[in-house]
């Protein structure tokens, strides 16, 4: 019985199944499968035979941070406080994709605050990180998020957020340099305030 497979027997029957179908396609495994026979290549040769689904879900992945909320990440871990020293969590390690050619940008994320009352559970800082460099990004946008958030999370009399980061468009294509590194910085509160605020949270950075 080509094209059909036996399911099972019940009273003497034999229950017979429909045509064997393929497991449907997600939307995003047709449009990766599209995009490799676009530029030439041949699907059902051996080593591209799954890749749309993997590229699928290499894609889920790395940009799940549109399916995260920051109340879920919080996790109301935010806790009293009489601390009023500068908090600094340095050398957070960042993934994104650039919003203009879908390329990785790699670096590392700064983050500094002034508690008021509250301090924030330190591994939630790196995850407020992730939850926006899991999104298609610019890294100017990804610094002010990150700094916005953490500011309205904490209350804090202030934020300092940097992030240097090396982009995959302008060492893969275009201009093609291979050293060339983007620092970005966004400073709310006392740290956009006070110089000497800001001076103390650059020399903690640049101690490392």
């Amino acid at each position: 019985m080509a094209g059909h497979h036996v399911l099972g027997k019940r009273e003497g029957f034999v229950t017979i199944a429909g045509p064997l179908s393929r497991k449907k396609e997600k939307p995003v495994e047709k449009a990766f499968a599209k995009i490799i026979e676009e530029i030439g290549e041949d699907l059902s040769r051996d080593g591209l035979v799954d890749t749309p689904k993997r590229a699928a879900k290499a894609f889920e992945f790395i940009t799940r941070g549109y399916r995260q909320s920051v109340d879920e990440v919080v996790n109301n871990a935010l806790f009293d406080s009489d601390a009023n020293e500068m908090v600094v969590v340095s050398d957070i390690e960042l993934y994104s994709l650039c919003e203009h050619h879908l390329l990785p940008f790699i670096g590392k994320c700064h983050v500094a605050y002034i508690p008021n009352g509250k301090v924030l559970g330190l591994s939630k800082v790196a995850r407020i990180v992730d939850i926006y460099a899991r999104r298609l990004q610019i890294q100017e946008g990804l610094t002010t998020q990150i700094a916005n958030t953490v500011q309205e999370v904490t209350g804090a009399e202030g934020v300092a957020v940097i992030i240097e980061a090396r982009h995959m468009c302008m060492m893969m294509r275009g201009v093609e340099k291979q050293n060339s590194v983007m620092r970005t910085s966004a400073m709310l509160g006392v740290f956009k305030e006070n110089q000497a605020t800001r001076a103390e949270f650059m020399a903690l950075i640049n101690k490392r």
